[in-house]
């Protein structure tokens, strides 16, 4: 997605919860940190479906669906970013209807709102999507196999 990691998150799949267990730790959530989708594969099967859930006070809830399962490409490195869309939401923008005022101000240079949206994020293009640079930030903090 492209956000800072700064907020609890968790994933739910088929009624269980995955999370970073050091943050919710009143919980019976499965530790994040020692499972990698390769793993949730195996287990679910190639209809495996995830409901993704940042910041919970923003509540940002996503579906996230495997397509397919394709055997790695030698000399590739995982994980890659191979196409997207728009640009990610910024953090705390207030979730998807704080996201609407948001994008509805900093599109429009005679909005009341523009020059506060401007001030406080910079420019900010909704249409924007690089996979390369969604690739890189993917890739941080994963470590090297």
């Amino acid at each position: 997605m492209g956000w800072e990691d700064s907020h609890m998150h968790q994933f739910r799949i088929a009624n269980r919860c995955y999370a970073d267990t050091q943050i919710l730790e009143d919980t019976d959530a499965l530790d994040t940190s020692r499972t990698r989708v390769s793993d949730l594969v195996e287990l679910h099967g190639t209809k495996l479906r995830m409901e993704y859930e940042y910041d919970f006070g923003d509540s940002w809830l996503h579906t996230v669906d495997l397509e397919k399962v394709v055997e790695s490409e030698p000399g590739s490195k995982y994980p890659r970013c191979l196409d997207g869309a728009c640009a990610c939401p910024p953090e705390d923008v207030g979730g998807v209807y704080g996201f609407a005022d948001f994008v509805e101000a900093i599109t429009d240079p005679g909005h009341s709102e523009y020059a506060d949206y401007l001030d406080w994020h910079g420019p900010f293009d909704p249409a924007e999507f690089d996979a390369a640079k969604a690739t890189r930030r993917m890739r941080k903090g994963v470590p090297a196999s």
